[in-house]
């Protein structure tokens, strides 16, 4: 791809939204506003239990104290510019804060994906070897793959990262949505973009699919395994894969319509986004604890003493 030799002119980009409707914005604001204020706390509750709980010291609980911290990360992209434009007359982003969103998305994106393939592989060595997945996955190994999937995820945000900033774009300045990403601002270059376009696709679209592939292949062996075995609770770890299948599509399905396909406009774009960008990821946590008893019963213990608290502080009435 040869670069043009003109300068960028766009200085901003005018985000159209999810409605040109006044009524309807302000109804998605205060939806969305509504929704980040439940779970947003529920998600950090979850990573201040496995924190501060000895009996949640597994690798499997801290990749999913992990997984909590990236969805936090994840949801501050852009949810709280979305939430500013429903809620404003004006709704534009200025040219770094556009590319500064392509990037932070894809990295944490990819490094969500990553971390997937890493409790996968926790399972793999829990459920085949049993006896040795202490010294397998030690604390080191731990801390070893999840530096590596911010490496990973960092190195693949950089392949489309560099050559994007490196494209002319000197108008039109309007994308049809409420952030930006690879598939729409590609579009608004003054340059021929096909070799990127192609790049992308491999980078992104093609890699999640095979990503995608791999852990289903993956989990439908391990409760296959779990399956056949005469072992002791495998009731509860046949529940923990399947509930990891279920993370797995929520990440996965609306990242491969979005990305492994032309980059082209369809009509249910906005609708996968909202669910890929806001709703599903500050679910993931959620879903997984929810079949987790020791999560349940540390929860249930938490919000014990936070009644015998308020009772205690609660002022008498002379």
């Amino acid at each position: 791809m040869e670069r043009d030799n003109r300068t960028t002119m766009v200085k901003e980009f005018v985000l159209l939204g999810l409605s040109q409707r006044r009524e309807v914005q302000l109804f998605l604001f205060v939806l969305f506003l509504f929704f980040d204020t439940l779970i947003l706390p529920v998600n950090i509750l979850i990573i201040v239990t496995i924190l501060s709980n000895p009996r949640l010291s597994s690798p499997m609980f801290f990749f999913l104290g992990n997984l909590a911290f990236l969805d936090l990360c994840y949801c501050s992209v852009t949810p709280p510019k979305m939430l500013a434009d429903l809620y404003s007359q004006r709704k534009a982003i200025s040219y770094w804060g556009c590319m500064s969103q392509i990037f932070f998305l894809h990295w944490l994106g990819a490094a969500e994906f990553l971390l997937l393939i890493g409790m996968a592989f926790d399972r793999y060595v829990a459920i085949c070897h049993p006896l040795r997945y202490g010294n397998v996955v030690s604390k080191a190994v731990c801390w070893g793959l999840v530096a590596t999937v911010w490496l990973l995820g960092l190195m693949h945000s950089l392949i489309q990262f560099i050559p994007i900033i490196q494209l002319p774009f000197c108008g039109p300045n309007k994308l049809d949505n409420f952030f930006c990403d690879i598939n729409q601002i590609i579009k608004l270059a003054c340059t021929d973009t096909y070799n990127l376009e192609f790049v992308m696709f491999f980078n992104s679209g093609l890699a999640t699919l095979i990503c995608f592939i791999l852990l289903l292949i993956s989990y439908g062996a391990l409760l296959s395994k779990v399956r056949s075995s005469s072992t002791k609770g495998k009731g509860k770890t046949a529940s923990t894969c399947v509930t990891h299948i279920i993370i797995v599509f929520i990440m996965f399905a609306p990242a491969i319509y979005m990305y492994c396909r032309p980059f082209q406009a369809f009509a249910l774009d906005k609708l996968v986004a909202i669910f890929h960008t806001v709703v599903f990821p500050l679910m993931n946590p959620m879903i997984y604890t929810l079949r987790n008893n020791e999560i349940k019963d540390v929860h249930a213990a938490v919000a014990k003493v936070f009644r015998i608290e308020l009772i205690n502080t609660r002022p008498e009435w002379s």
